[in-house]
């Protein structure tokens, strides 16, 4: 049974975000959930659940890129049956499923877009019709959406739709990268490192050397949690229990591929050469180019919400506003 998740972590970023669900969690009002992979925007929709009035109805969830667009059709609306190949009985959708609870739907940028329109219907009326049927069914589903895709860009190119965005995006929460979580990464290694020690059958953990703990906080986790947890596990898993304290993370397990990540530096932690070091050089222009380029990446990181790409860049609301009208950029790009 699906019960509310335990969120491991204290850091500054976690917290703002924990709370930013937990303010939402009491309107039933879509949402949309961002973040790279392995954040915990599973986790953020699970809370947003457990924490709203619906908490005792069905949480249900679909990963929209796990399907091919025929089958995440009849499993969002169901089927009737002779509607396709197969269909001997009435099936019951995801939709119908979540009825009185929450649909999480997982990497809604790679939602095809007929089923977008299907899809804002049964958002903006509460009804739809099971493939092959004819019959209107009623259904009270609050939506939580996730991807790691910029949406905004997507629906000006025409490859998402506007007023579904608009509609999912009564607010967006998003999950900060493991990176930006200061003194987090030490408590989940702990916490991922006993599990597996304790599902081993180890005695005890005898925690990490200081090359291992330096390794943990030097690397910068393009796969977040999800990949620390791999590396954790692996590196117990490589070492054995010998008493002895875990001397080596094993975070690249390609032998013949030796790729040392954390030397690349990433659009969140550029390097001090980020910006051409060749003299001479206008500074004034190159600092513009440099400021407009970081603005750009933390309104689309945070599908345009001004207040939370005002976090990610340590200003205030009033100082992201000026910086928007000093290098002319809108709340959201142009529709067309």
């Amino acid at each position: 049974m699906e019960t509310l998740q335990t969120v491991i972590g204290e850091s500054d970023a976690l917290n703002t975000a924990l709370d930013h669900i937990s303010n939402l969690a009491g309107i039933d009002r879509s949402i949309l959930v961002t973040g790279e992979r392995g954040t915990g925007k599973e986790i953020a929709a699970n809370r947003l659940h457990f924490l709203s009035s619906r908490w005792q109805g069905p949480f249900i969830k679909l990963n929209c890129a796990s399907l091919p667009e025929t089958l995440l059709d009849s499993e969002l609306f169901g089927y009737e049956p002779g509607a396709f190949t197969g269909a001997r009985r009435s099936h019951q959708g995801r939709f119908e499923r979540a009825d009185e609870g929450t649909l999480f739907l997982d990497e809604l940028g790679t939602m095809p877009l007929a089923l977008q329109e299907k899809l804002l219907r049964v958002i903006e009326y509460g009804e739809l019709e099971r493939v092959g049927g004819s019959q209107t069914i009623k259904v009270d589903v609050r939506i939580v959406a996730a991807t790691n895709a910029d949406l905004p860009t997507m629906a000006a190119k025409g490859k998402f739709r506007w007023d579904l965005l608009d509609r999912l995006t009564f607010d967006v929460v998003n999950m900060p990268p493991l990176r930006t979580r200061d003194g987090d990464i030490t408590l989940l290694a702990e916490h991922f490192a006993v599990r597996f020690a304790a599902e081993s059958g180890w005695h005890h953990f005898p925690g990490f050397s200081p090359n291992a703990k330096g390794k943990l906080h030097r690397y910068h986790w393009p796969g977040n949690v999800r990949e620390l947890r791999n590396v954790i596990e692996r590196s117990l898993h490589r070492q054995g229990e010998d008493g002895e304290q875990i001397a080596e993370l094993v975070i690249n397990p390609w032998p013949d591929r030796p790729i040392e990540k954390s030397d690349t530096p990433t659009p969140e932690t550029p390097s001090r050469n980020h910006l051409n070091s060749e003299l001479p050089v206008d500074l004034r222009a190159a600092l513009d180019q440099q400021e407009a380029s970081w603005l750009e990446q933390a309104l689309s990181q945070t599908a345009h919400n001004q207040k939370q790409a005002a976090a990610l860049l340590g200003l205030s609301y009033d100082q992201i506003r000026g910086l928007m009208r000093k290098h002319g950029l809108r709340s959201r790009s142009l529709r067309s």
